[in-house]
């Protein structure tokens, strides 16, 4: 049962501030919103769930990374010329993260543009799906066997379940319906040439073994709703958006390279694409 407004209000004004003390350590105090930047990042990094268990390890490792960093600054670590270009780059990612994820928020495709590109994904999914049977044998005689005795008139259900070594034997070999793209390349490049009705005269074989295949019927590939994909379409117009916006930003910017550290630098050793000077 979801929470009311009155509840919800309550419980947003018990969540402590982000400038309280979480812990302090020699001393020095830490603030909670400072763990909690911590522990996103964290929960992120390791895909983990949110659970008390992993609230309590990533807390230590927190405390972990305090006491090695107070030892670092009393052993005078922190005048490393390293550690003033580690901090300068890592405020500039973190500044350049926040503008991006500010710009996309004021992306907002329209249903128009939203449809057009639908329409264009939908009519590249203009592809077949394959309902077939198999029967999966270790040799490649006996996958001839069991072809002779469908052409002697036995069923292929039947000898599926009698031969067949795959999970789909005791079904008949029922593989359901399938994207060819979905099979290993010499299933797939046999099952596409087959004609519904057919099964295959010649052993196909893959690293599972040799199969005999029984193509029952095809149909045209259901494309998925619009509102299913809706969030995938928005989000890739947005980075489209977002790239659009990046290379303004480049072409408007005034980058003036240092021409003796160019000279120095070997070709083979120059990125790929270098800044436009102006």
């Amino acid at each position: 049962m979801p929470a009311a407004p009155a509840q919800e209000a309550a419980a947003a004004q018990a969540e402590p501030p982000s400038d309280t003390t979480i812990a302090t350590v020699n001393g020095q105090q830490f603030s909670l919103g400072l763990f909690r930047l911590f522990y996103a990042e964290r929960l992120r990094a390791s895909k983990a769930e949110n659970t008390p268990e992993f609230q309590n390890l990533a807390f230590n490792e927190f405390v972990n990374i305090i006491v090695t960093a107070q030892d670092a600054k009393a052993r005078g670590l922190e005048n490393n010329p390293e550690l003033g270009y580690a901090l300068e780059l890592q405020k500039m990612q973190l500044l350049s993260r926040l503008v991006l994820e500010q710009t996309a928020s004021t992306i907002h495709p329209s249903d128009a543009e939203i449809k057009k590109i639908y329409d264009e994904q939908v009519a590249k999914m203009d592809r077949l799906e394959y309902k077939a049977r198999h029967i999966l044998v270790k040799e490649e005689d006996e996958a001839k066997k069991v072809i002779k005795d469908l052409d002697g008139g036995k069923k292929f259900e039947e000898l599926a379940k009698a031969h067949s070594d795959g999970p789909t034997g005791k079904n008949g070999g029922d593989l359901g319906w399938f994207d060819a793209n979905q099979m290993v390349p010499a299933f797939s490049e046999v099952i596409v040439e087959m004609k519904p009705g057919t099964y295959t005269k010649t052993p196909v074989q893959t690293q599972f073994g040799w199969h005999v295949i029984l193509l029952e019927e095809t149909r045209k590939m259901e494309p998925p709703t619009l509102e299913s994909v809706k969030p995938e379409i928005v989000a890739a117009l947005q980075r489209e958006g977002l790239t659009k916006y990046i290379g303004e930003l480049q072409e408007k910017a005034k980058v003036d390279l240092n021409p003796e550290l160019i000279k120095q630098t070997p070709v083979e050793a120059q990125p790929e694409a270098q800044p436009k000077a102006k």
